[in-house]
């Protein structure tokens, strides 16, 4: 079973940056592939990124692309969320998710371990 840690989250000002980390401990990260997903007050959860276990294929959200990029480090058993350009649409609480798969879903049902989530609030 992997744990999953989520960090980075908190408030900025529209067109600012954050940059969220999933550390995982309990299994190697690199048996895992990952996603992050949000989920805003009376909303659904969605997905944002995801990347392959390898870090070769990754996937985007279409609110999210050119904005976000997801990457990791097997090495030290973390994953990255860049956020660049926020709008206060981002508001939301993030997750992070592990996948005992080569290749990322895009459904929150597809995955088998999540975080606790980190808040992101995005001002105007």
């Amino acid at each position: 079973q992997v744990q999953l840690v989520e960090s980075g989250g908190g408030l900025v000002q529209a067109g600012g940056s954050l940059r969220l980390s999933c550390a995982a401990s309990g299994r190697t990260l690199n048996n895992y592939a990952m996603g992050w997903f949000r989920q805003a007050p009376g909303k659904e959860r969605e997905v944002v990124a995801a990347i392959s276990r390898t870090g070769g294929w990754t996937y985007y959200g279409d609110s999210v692309k050119g904005r976000f990029t997801i990457s990791r480090d097997n090495a030290v058993n973390t994953v990255y969320l860049q956020m660049d350009g926020l709008k206060p649409e981002d508001t939301a609480v993030y997750y992070c998710a592990a996948r005992r798969t080569l290749l990322p879903g895009t459904g929150a049902n597809e995955y088998d371990y999540w975080g606790q989530g980190t808040q992101v609030t995005v001002s105007s």
